[in-house]
């Protein structure tokens, strides 16, 4: 890549992009698309809704926060519905600080800095266009150059919505640049950037003793005012405060609940109004999304003080809690690890599961439901089929209690402890086992659980051991039958031949002599029995797998071993049971004979091209499981 050529590119892009002209021309431009004049609240949900949204089993997905955000679908759909959306059609709720209200490491500053980065994009697009009076501070929007008195017939002609007035900075330009001739005023196309202090403000809490409010709203520039000769002059003040510099974007409060009361103070006007005080002005406009963090325990004081019931009804809170599927929080550790230098040590496959089970179990509660314990429900929450439960089930465990997820182990401290394993010297790989082991060590040093706790994780670790230990076992057990696909294919076949017979009432034709015989009641349940069907539910199981047969057959699909998750985990359990003794006397025998050699060392090769594994993390697989079916 030469480098240097995408720099000019970016260049020559940026120059592209560059507009400037009147403010007549500028009307012009507004005529043609008046989504040029779209408010703060607009332009992150139409930056938002121009990367995708798809509908998934009822739920929307929003492809802006696919890449980074995993396992929080639920609560970003909320969030984008309930305010993002509401609040770009002008609703209510924009005029609401968002309170991100979460656990630490639960993704909600990830969140508010996709944000800024998707408006900084987005701003450089046709779409996501902003032009503001060029030299303002404030990044102002043009159209508070017209007049209140004829702002009506302005609306009604260019089809947009003017709010707010002009800022000091630009009234007193107006006056003595451009002589009140507002059609001659120039405009600027601008691109929101954090860097450059473009249409994105960050304040972050720090010494009440130290903090000074003109972080916030600007201050007086006293080495101008004897040119000035007044505070209430604007060209005396610099209009540099974070709630200027956020006008036409977004203001985030880092940890928002730590800052003194007298910071958030601004926020009431400035919520409900669109507008702020600073120095000695009239009130100031501004147009920008305030959204701002915390954790459960602050926010919990802060509504405990009875002081800031005025600001706590101009909040929205949004919890974003731990995510509670096993699956996505692999994905987190995968991302954040591939973030690292350390790229180059190889995991394990299922190394990462067994910490995402051990996550996933501390952050759940216990459900009520007759039989169901958190391995089942931590199976339900990712996706996977429980004996006995169904989808009404799962969605009355996910109702039953608001604050799940909003506490557990949290995936900075997974992420430490596995660096921890893979920062060893001359380290090839980690499995499951190093990783599961750097979770236990690390408990001890964990500054903020008790010994309760204590006691209840390490017993989370023990089931993601036996957790995975059935994968390891399937795995080897998987790799040791040569033509899996085929097998698996040819029992998969008899069993539909002898359900069907068996519900039809029917003989089955012998594929070799051509008897006809009975339906193999013994086969049957060899595979029925690996998946726990009992004989008392045989029926009612063949059957379903009949409709379902017939519902395929309909839609003009093929019915094939993959249809139906539950038979085909049952045909694999039945080949690898056959297998079982294979299996262990293969990997224990300490001095292999050569066809014992010849089968390991295909194992392995196979474990390596379609399993994932390295030659020694295989090697290192084959000893464990070895051990396990000795046992």
């Amino acid at each position: 890549m030469n480098i240097f050529k995408k720099i000019a590119d970016y260049r020559t892009e940026t120059e592209r992009l560059a507009w400037s002209g009147t403010f007549a021309e500028y009307m012009q431009k507004l005529r043609d698309n008046p989504r040029l004049a779209m408010t703060a609240h607009s332009r992150v949900y139409e930056m938002i809704a121009s990367h995708g949204i798809t509908d998934e089993g009822g739920q929307r997905k929003y492809q802006f926060f696919e890449k980074e955000i995993f396992g929080l679908n639920a609560s970003v759909e909320k969030l984008v519905e309930e305010y993002f959306h509401s609040a770009a059609r002008r609703l209510d709720v924009r005029k609401r600080i968002l309170l991100l209200m979460g656990p630490v490491s639960g993704g909600k500053s990830t969140l508010v800095t996709m944000l800024k980065r998707g408006l900084e994009q987005f701003s450089r697009t046709d779409d996501g266009a902003v032009y503001a009076i060029k030299g303002c501070p404030m990044h102002e929007e043009p159209l508070h150059l017209i007049p209140h008195e004829l702002r009506h017939e302005v609306e009604q002609e260019f089809e947009v919505k003017i709010e707010g007035n002009l800022c000091p900075s630009c009234q007193i330009r107006l006056r003595d640049e451009y002589g009140g001739r507002i059609e001659d005023v120039i405009i600027d196309r601008v691109f929101i950037s954090e860097d450059s202090r473009t249409g994105i403000g960050t304040f972050s809490p720090s010494d009440p003793k130290s903090q000074d409010i003109a972080d916030l709203t600007g201050s007086i520039d006293f080495s101008t005012i004897t040119e000035y000769g007044s505070e209430s002059d604007p060209r005396a003040y610099r209009f540099d405060g974070e709630l200027n510099k956020a006008n036409r974007g977004l203001m985030e409060f880092q940890e928002m609940l730590k800052c003194d009361e007298k910071f958030l103070w601004n926020l009431l006007s400035l919520t409900q109004e669109g507008n702020f005080k600073a120095g000695r002005f009239a009130l100031i406009s501004a147009d920008e999304l305030i959204i701002a963090h915390t954790n459960e325990s602050e926010y919990k004081s802060f509504i405990a003080n009875k002081k800031n019931e005025a600001l706590q009804s101009r909040m929205i809170v949004m919890p974003i809690p731990y995510n509670l599927k096993v699956s996505e929080e692999e994905r987190i550790y995968t991302k954040l690890i591939e973030q690292s230098d350390m790229k180059h040590v190889h995991i394990a496959p299922h190394s990462l599961r067994a910490a995402a089970i051990f996550s996933i179990l501390t952050r759940l509660k216990e459900s009520k439901k007759q039989g169901m314990d958190l391995v089942k429900k931590m199976r339900m929450y990712d996706g996977q089929e429980v004996e006995g439960y169904k989808e009404a089930d799962l969605k009355e465990m996910q109702s039953e209690y608001l604050e799940e997820g909003m506490t557990g182990i949290d995936p900075r401290y997974v992420i430490n402890r596995i660096s921890s394993a893979l920062i060893r010297h001359d380290l090839e790989f980690i499995n499951a086992l190093d990783v599961l082991r750097a979770l236990k060590d690390g408990l001890d040093q964990h500054p903020s659980i008790t010994k309760e706790e204590r006691e209840r994780y390490l017993n989370f670790i023990s089931i993601a051991r036996k957790e995975y230990d059935e994968l390891a076992k399937k795995e080897v057990q998987k790799a040791f039958v040569y033509s899996f696909d085929e097998s698996a294919k040819t029992l998969f076949n008899n069993y539909l031949d002898n359900i069907e017979a068996y519900c039809n009432w029917a003989k089955i034709k012998d594929p070799l002599t051509g008897e006809e015989m009975d339906p193999d009641e013994r086969l049957m349940r060899s595979i029925e029995e690996q998946i726990g069907i009992s004989e008392n539910a045989k029926k009612a199981f063949r059957e379903e797998i009949l409709i379902r047969m017939s519902s395929y057959s309909r839609k003009g699909r093929r019915f094939d071993y993959s249809s139906h998750e539950r038979l085909r985990e049952a045909i694999e359990k039945k080949l690898f049971a056959d297998l079982k003794d294979i299996v262990k006397i293969t990997t224990s025998t300490k001095t292999p004979d050569e066809n014992q050699l010849k089968r390991i060392n295909e194992v392995i090769k196979r474990l390596v091209e379609e399993h994932g594994y390295t030659t020694a993390s295989a090697n290192e697989l084959l000893r464990y499981v070895g051990s396990l079916l000795n046992r």
